[in-house]
C-alpha cells in the first residue's frame, strides 16, 4: 500500500516524540561512535595478535569489523533519508538496538576470550578498553535506559565472570568485586545522566514547539497589523475624499451668501449671512480637526526641520487672522519676527493656527499677541490672549481628545463650536516635533501657550525681507481683471458673483482645455490675478493653469502673475509647490473676508 493510502497511525503505534528525538540524536553521534569502535578493534587486534590462537583472534576481529560495517551502512541509510517518517524511524530504532547489543556482546566476548592470554599489563589494557566503551555508553545510551542496561551488561558482566573464575590469580575475587562495584556506579551514572539528558531533550522539543507557536502568533500579529494599517489608510483616504467633496458646497454656500449681502442691504439679511459664514467656518474647522487627528494616528505626519524665519510665518498668520480679529474688534499683534527657528514650518504653522484661532474665538475684548523670544539658548513661541481663561479644574485636561473647556461665564455660540480636538492636535504635533508645550491661564483674565523650539544656527540675513502687510481691504476691486478656473459649477458661479460684486472684471473657465482655447484667441487684456482650483478634470492641476497663463504673459519687471490656488484637500503636501510656483494656498471652504484679504495682499505685492 503506498504511503498516502496507509491508515493513520494511532498514538500507540509509533514512539513518542521524545524517543524520535533521542534516535535522531544517536544517529547524529554515530560517526564518533564508529571511530571509537574501530580504534578499539584495531588496538585489541594488535595487542593479542601474537598472544591468542589465530583462529579465535581472526574470528573475533572479523565479526567486529562486520558489525562495524553494518552500523556504517545503517548510518549512511539515515543520512540519505534524514526526514524519514515515523514508521521508518521505528524500524531503524529496532535494527539500531540489535547492532548496539551485538557490539556489546563482542566486547564482552573479547574479555572472555583474551583475558589471561598475556601479561598483567595486557589484562589491564583489556579492562581499560572495554570499560572505556561503557563510559562512552553513559553519554550516548543513557537516554535509552534499556539499551544502556543491555550494553553494559553484555560488555562488563562477562568480564566480571571471567575474572572471578580465573583461579590462577589470588586477587581475582577482589578484582571481580571491584568491577562489580564499578558496574553499579556506572548504572547509577547512566540513570542520572539519562534523566538530565531526557529533560534537556524534552525542553528542547518544548522550546521548538513554543518557537513554532510564537512564529505563528507573530505571523498572525503581522497580518493583523497590516490589516489595521490598511484600514487606517482607508479611513484616512475616506476622510480626505469626504472632506474634499463636502468642502465644495460649503465653499459655494459662503460665496453665494456674500453675493446676497452685496445685493441686499437689509440688516437682517446681513445678520443671516454672518450666521451662514460662521456655520461654514465651524464646519471647516470640524473637517480639519478630524482629518488632522486621523493623519496623526495613522503615522501620516513626518517632521522635516529646516531654518524658519519667524517673520515669514507671522506674515502668513497675520494674513489669515487679521480679518477675523478686525471683525471682532480685537488687536492682533506679533513680536520677535527677527528670530530664526530650526523646526518644521508646516507643523509649527498648524500648531499656531490652532492656538491663534482658539485665542480669537475665546476673546471678546483686548487682543491676541503672538511672540517669539530667546530663552536659555532656545526660542519661546507664545500665544497670549485676554479672553475668558481656563478654570484650574479644566486646565489638566485641555489636551484630552473631545474635551470641552468649562468656563466661568456663558459662552457665545461661536465660542462653543468644535469637537474638542484642536488642543489634542496641538499636543500631538508638539510631541512629534520634540517641542515642550506649556499652558498658563487665569479664569476671566486670559491664557498663554508656550512652545519651546531650537534656534537655527543660520544668520538673520535676509530675514528683513518681510512679507508686506495686506493693503486695506477697501470696498471695491474696480478696474481689476481676474481669471478664475474652477470645475465645480456652483463654486465657479459663486466666485464670479462675489468678485463682480466687489467690482472686478472676471473671466471664468471650467478646465485647462477651455482656458487654452481662450488663450489661443489672443485676449488683449492681461489679468491682474488668477484664482484657480488645484484639482481639475482629466487629472490636470491648477499648476498647469499657472504655467499656461504665465507663459502667455511673460513676467513684467521679473514678477510673475499673482496667483491664489484653492483646494478642497487638507492632506497637505502643497506647501513646497506653493514656494516653487509662487502662489498662495487656501483650503476650502474659504470665507469671503479671508478671500478678500488674500486678494488685497496679492494685488499689493504686485
Amino acid at each position: 500500500m503506498p504511503p498516502h493510502a496507509q491508515a493513520p497511525e494511532t498514538p500507540q503505534e509509533h514512539p513518542p516524540r521524545d524517543d524520535i528525538e533521542h534516535l535522531r540524536s544517536l544517529m547524529q553521534q554515530t560517526p564518533v561512535s564508529l571511530t571509537g569502535n574501530l580504534a578499539g578493534i584495531v588496538l585489541v587486534a594488535l595487542i593479542y595478535h601474537a598472544l591468542s590462537p589465530p583462529l579465535m583472534h581472526g574470528a573475533w576481529v572479523a565479526a567486529s569489523l562486520l558489525g562495524w560495517s553494518v552500523r556504517l551502512l545503517h548510518y549512511l541509510r539515515y543520512r540519505r533519508q534524514p526526514d524519514a517518517d515515523v514508521a521508518t524511524l521505528r524500524r531503524w530504532r529496532r535494527s539500531w538496538r540489535a547492532l548496539v547489543a551485538f557490539h556489546a556482546l563482542l566486547w564482552g566476548l573479547a574479555a572472555w576470550l583474551f583475558w589471561g592470554a598475556g601479561t598483567p599489563f595486557h589484562d589491564v589494557a583489556l579492562i581499560f578498553i572495554v570499560y572505556s566503551y561503557c563510559i562512552v555508553a553513559v553519554h550516548m545510551l543513557s537516554s535509552q535506559p534499556r539499551d544502556f542496561a543491555a550494553f553494559i551488561s553484555l560488555a562488563l558482566l562477562p568480564m566480571i565472570v571471567r575474572i572471578a573464575s580465573d583461579e590462577r590469580h589470588p586477587w581475582h575475587w577482589q578484582l571481580a568485586g571491584m568491577l562489580t562495584i564499578v558496574f553499579g556506579i556506572t548504572v547509577l551514572m547512566g540513570r542520572s545522566y539519562g534523566s538530565a539528558l531526557g529533560q534537556s531533550i524534552a525542553l528542547r522539543a518544548r522550546t521548538e514547539e513554543l518557537a513554532a507557536r510564537l512564529r505563528q502568533e507573530m505571523a498572525a500579529t503581522e497580518n493583523a497589523r497590516r490589516t489595521a494599517e490598511a484600514a487606517n489608510r482607508a479611513k484616512t483616504q475616506f476622510f480626505a475624499a469626504a472632506s474634499h467633496d463636502l468642502r465644495q458646497p460649503l465653499h459655494a454656500m459662503g460665496l453665494f451668501a456674500e453675493a446676497l449681502r452685496q445685493r441686499v442691504r437689509d440688516p437682517e439679511v446681513a445678520a443671516l449671512v454672518n450666521s451662514i459664514n460662521e456655520s461654514v467656518d465651524a464646519l471647516e474647522g470640524l473637517f480639519g480637526e478630524l482629518l488632522d487627528i486621523t493623519r496623526i494616528e495613522t503615522g501620516g505626519v513626518e517632521v522635516r526641520a529646516v531654518p524658519l524665519r519667524m517673520r515669514e510665518l507671522f506674515g502668513r498668520l497675520r494674513l489669515h487672522f487679521e480679518p477675523v480679529a478686525f471683525e471682532k474688534g480685537l488687536m492682533l499683534s506679533f513680536r520677535g519676527e527677527e528670530h530664526v527657528a530650526h523646526t518644521d514650518p508646516v507643523l509649527l504653522e498648524r500648531i499656531l493656527r490652532n492656538l491663534v484661532s482658539n485665542a480669537i474665538r475665546y476673546t471678546d475684548e483686548g487682543g491676541v499677541l503672538v511672540s517669539c523670544r530667546r530663552w536659555q539658548g532656545r526660542l519661546r513661541v507664545q500665544v497670549w490672549d485676554s479672553g475668558v481663561g481656563i478654570t484650574p479644574a479644566s486646565l489638566p485636561r485641555i489636551f484630552d481628545e473631545f474635551y470641552q473647556v468649562a468656563s466661568t461665564r456663558a459662552l457665545q455660540p461661536h465660542q462653543r463650536k468644535g469637537l474638542g480636538l484642536g488642543l489634542a492636535i496641538v499636543k500631538r504635533l508638539a510631541e512629534l516635533m520634540g517641542a515642550p508645550l506649556d499652558v498658563r491661564s487665569r479664569a476671566g483674565h486670559g491664557t498663554v501657550f508656550t512652545l519651546e523650539l531650537p534656534q537655527a544656527r543660520t544668520t538673520n540675513e535676509g530675514a528683513g525681507d518681510a512679507l508686506r502687510a495686506p493693503a486695506p481691504l477697501g470696498l471695491t476691486l474696480q478696474g481689476r481683471f481676474i481669471v478664475v478656473v474652477e470645475d465645480e459649477s456652483a463654486v465657479r458661479e459663486g466666485l464670479v458673483v462675489v468678485l463682480q460684486a466687489w467690482g472686478a472684471q472676471v473671466q471664468a473657465f471650467d478646465s485647462v482645455h477651455t482656458l487654452e482655447a481662450w488663450l489661443a484667441s489672443a485676449p488683449p487684456l492681461r489679468p491682474d490675478l488668477a484664482i484657480v482650483d488645484y484639482r481639475l478634470p482629466e487629472e490636470r492641476t491648477g499648476l498647469e493653469v499657472l504655467q499656461r497663463l504665465r507663459a502667455h504673459w511673460p513676467n513684467p519687471g521679473g514678477r510673475r502673475l499673482p496667483a491664489i490656488v484653492v483646494t478642497g484637500s487638507s492632506l497637505g503636501g502643497h506647501e513646497d509647490e506653493a514656494l516653487a510656483h509662487d502662489f498662495h494656498l487656501l483650503i476650502k471652504p474659504v470665507l469671503p473676508n479671508k478671500l478678500r484679504a488674500m486678494i488685497a495682499f496679492k494685488l499689493a505685492q504686485r
